[in-house]
């Protein structure tokens, strides 16, 4: 069974923000990113970050929103808050703060970031601007549709929508397609926004999630081969 840590990352201009790592009990597959969605590093994300470890690979969570509130964990009503803090935080500094959670993936040899929500389009963003990464996974990044209109990534990216999300319309993963052709985009029927997250049973949906999960995991081993 994987135990996290929360341990320190110092990014490229000597910021220092927290993390949660996890590591497996074997010899890693490789090493994943996970993205907060826009509430912080809460319970869900460090469980996320758990489950990973257990399937065999290197996780790490870095607290983005460091930069404006050290720790700062919100509830899942606190969007005016959450956009508070979002509003403050520049590409640059995701970037750097991403990079060094990358770089703390060692010794994995392939790493790859995950993202949920807020987390999914800075997963895309790590794909078009992070080095040392084998491919990222964006699930139902509403703030990707914003950044396809000026960046497309460099490496594979698997996507993952819910139908029924009024946050991320058909027209809008339409243009995130235009963009990224490449991409490889999974449209759950049955399922909202934050489908994956099982601390908000009103989104939660347990059947995408599984199979969302089964993708990745394939995708994992195909991109770090």
């Amino acid at each position: 069974m994987a135990q996290g840590s929360i341990i320190s990352l110092t990014a490229a201009d000597g910021h220092t923000l927290g993390a949660y790592k996890a590591l497996p009990s074997v010899t890693p597959k490789g090493g994943v990113v996970i993205l907060q969605e826009i509430f912080g590093v809460n319970t869900h994300v460090q469980h996320v970050c758990d489950e990973y470890a257990a399937d065999g690979y290197v996780a790490v969570a870095p607290a983005l929103f460091d930069r404006v509130e050290k720790n700062l964990i919100l509830g899942y009503t606190d969007f005016t808050h959450a956009r508070e803090v979002v509003a403050q935080l520049t590409e640059a500094m995701l970037v750097a703060d991403m990079q060094a959670a990358i770089n703390a993936c060692a010794p994995a040899r392939f790493v790859v970031p995950i993202g949920y929500c807020y987390g999914g389009a800075m997963a895309y963003l790590a794909g078009c601007k992070c080095t040392g990464v084998a491919g990222a996974v964006d699930y139902y990044g509403t703030r990707t549709i914003a950044f396809a209109e000026t960046m497309s990534p460099t490496v594979p990216v698997m996507y993952h929508f819910g139908a029924k999300d009024q946050s991320i319309p058909m027209a809008g993963i339409t243009k995130i397609k235009t963009v990224h052709p490449s991409g490889t985009f999974h449209i759950y029927d049955d399922a909202d926004h934050g489908f994956s997250c099982d601390e908000r049973p009103q989104f939660f949906n347990a059947g995408a999630t599984k199979l969302a999960k089964e993708r990745t995991l394939k995708f994992l081993v195909d991109v770090m081969q």
